[in-house]
C-alpha cells in the first residue's frame, strides 16, 4: 500500500511507532574545534545515568503496548532503524550526538503521498530522520514523493530568548497553571531567528487541502513559506503564532474529525482561535492530570543534576527538557469516531466519550521526561483517506 494520509482522523492502515532503545543524552559542542576525546569521554560517563535500564525497560513496555493496540484496530506497524545515537558527528562549525529515535512525528509530515523531511533547529537531530528512511524506501516504488528541506547551517544560534531578562518576566495565566501542574516547574520560552528555513514537522496540523502550522520555538516564519512553496497550489499553508510560544501545535490544537477540534483552553480562547475553525464544533479542554510524582522526581534528583555537570564541562544538552503537563491531550486517532489516549487522563476520556468516541487506553510512564506523548510517539502514513477541502 502507498504512503497516503491527508489528514489528522480518517481509518488507519499504516504507522510508525517510536522507540526509546539506544537513548542517549545530548552532547551539543557549539564550538569549530571539536572536544577533546578526554573532555567527550568524561562527558559522557557523566551521562552515563540518565537513561537508567529500567527507565527505558519501561518505555519500551509502553511503546510495544501503542504498537499492539494499532495492530488490534488493523493496522501495519513500522518500527525505526537504529544507529549509534552516541556516536559524535560534526559539521565544519559544531559537533553533537543524537538523543532518541521516539519522537517520530517531529521530523517527518506527511501530506497525501509527499513525505516532508523538515529541518530542525537542534544540531542532534541532523541525523535522526535516517532511522526511517528503510521505510520510506519499501515505499519509494510505489510513487511516493520523497522531499527534504534544506539542512540548516546553524553556525549561529537560532533558538534566542524570548526575554532578555528570564526575571522580568511577567507570568500568564498558562505559566501558573504551569507551574501548578508540575510542582513549581516553569517552562524557559524561546523563539527562532529567521536567518535559516527551521520548522519540525510536528508544527502542522493536516485537515485535507489545508494545514494549520505553528510558529513557535519550533517552527519560524520561512519553515511555513518553504512549505507552502513545495507542496503547491493544491494546498494552503495558514499560520497562527500567538496561542502556543514554546513548540509543536499538537497539545494545543487536535482536529479530531470534520467540524470538531479539540482546543487546549489555557491557551486558545475565542479571541486567539485560528480563524480557521470559525465554523467547527470546538471542544475546550485543558483539565489534564498533572505531571507525574515518580517523573518530577526523577527529573530532580537525577537528570538536572547530569545536566549541570554537563553544562559545567561546555556541552548544551536536552537533559533539563520535560515536555508540557498537556502533552496528556495529545491523541491520535485510529478512526474519525476511535483515539488512542494516555490512560492517567481520565478527565478527557470522560470528555470525549460524552461527545461518542470509543478511547483506547494506553499506557505511557515517561511522556514528560521523553517529551512526547501518543501522538507524538507515532507518525500515520497510510489511511483510507482521499484528499478533501473541509473549509471552502
Amino acid at each position: 500500500m502507498s504512503i497516503n494520509s491527508h489528514n489528522e482522523w480518517d481509518n488507519l492502515k499504516e504507522v510508525i511507532v517510536g522507540t526509546a532503545e539506544g537513548s542517549s543524552a545530548v552532547l551539543a559542542w557549539q564550538h569549530t574545534e571539536p572536544p577533546s576525546q578526554e573532555l567527550l569521554g568524561r562527558a559522557k560517563e557523566v551521562s552515563s545515568g540518565a537513561f537508567p535500564d529500567w527507565f527505558l525497560d519501561e518505555i519500551g513496555e509502553d511503546l510495544d503496548g501503542l504498537a499492539d493496540a494499532a495492530r488490534q484496530h488493523g493496522a501495519i506497524v513500522h518500527r525505526p532503524e537504529l544507529h549509534d545515537l552516541g556516536k559524535p558527528f560534526s559539521s565544519p562549525f559544531w559537533t553533537s550526538t543524537s538523543n532518541n529515535i521516539y519522537n517520530v512525528r517531529d521530523l517527518h509530515l506527511v501530506v497525501g503521498n509527499n513525505v516532508i523531511e523538515s529541518p530542525s533547529q537542534h544540531m542532534e537531530r541532523y541525523f535522526e530522520a535516517s532511522g526511517l528512511y528503510h521505510i520510506w524506501y519499501k515505499h519509494f516504488d510505489s510513487g511516493i514523493r520523497w522531499i527534504s528541506a534544506p539542512k540548516p547551517r546553524l553556525t549561529e544560534p537560532v533558538i534566542l530568548p524570548y526575554f532578555r531578562d528570564e526575571n522580568e518576566r511577567t507570568l500568564t495565566d498558562e505559566d501558573i497553571r504551569h507551574r501548578e501542574l508540575t510542582a513549581g516547574r516553569i517552562e524557559k520560552l524561546h523563539k527562532l531567528s529567521e536567518s535559516e528555513i527551521l520548522f519540525e514537522a510536528a508544527n502542522t496540523l493536516r485537515m485535507g487541502k489545508d494545514l494549520l502550522y505553528l510558529v513557535s520555538s519550533s517552527g519560524n516564519q520561512k519553515g511555513a513559506k518553504w512549505l507552502q512553496s513545495v507542496i503547491g497550489d493544491e494546498y494552503r499553508v495558514h499560520t497562527t503564532e500567538d496561542i502556543y510560544r514554546s513548540s509543536h501545535i499538537d497539545s494545543t490544537v487536535l482536529a479530531l474529525r470534520p467540524g470538531l477540534v479539540m482546543l487546549n483552553s489555557t491557551r486558545v480562547n475565542e479571541k486567539n482561535c485560528p480563524p480557521i475553525f470559525e465554523n467547527w464544533d470546538k471542544l475546550w479542554f485543558d483539565d489534564v492530570a498533572p505531571t507525574t510524582e515518580s517523573e518530577l522526581k526523577f527529573q530532580k534528583d537525577i537528570r538536572d543534576p547530569i545536566a549541570d555537570e554537563l553544562e559545567k564541562l561546555g556541552f548544551a544538552t536536552n537533559l533539563r527538557d520535560m515536555a508540557s503537563p498537556w502533552v496528556g491531550m495529545n491523541v491520535l486517532s485510529l478512526d474519525q469516531n476511535t483515539v488512542m489516549v494516555d490512560q492517567r487522563q481520565t478527565s478527557l476520556i470522560k470528555e470525549l466519550e460524552r461527545r461518542k468516541f470509543t478511547c483506547v487506553p494506553i499506557q505511557m510512564r515517561h511522556i514528560y521526561t521523553q517529551g512526547g506523548g501518543i501522538h507524538c510517539a507515532t507518525l500515520d502514513i497510510v489511511r483510507e483517506s482521499t484528499l478533501e477541502a473541509y473549509f471552502d
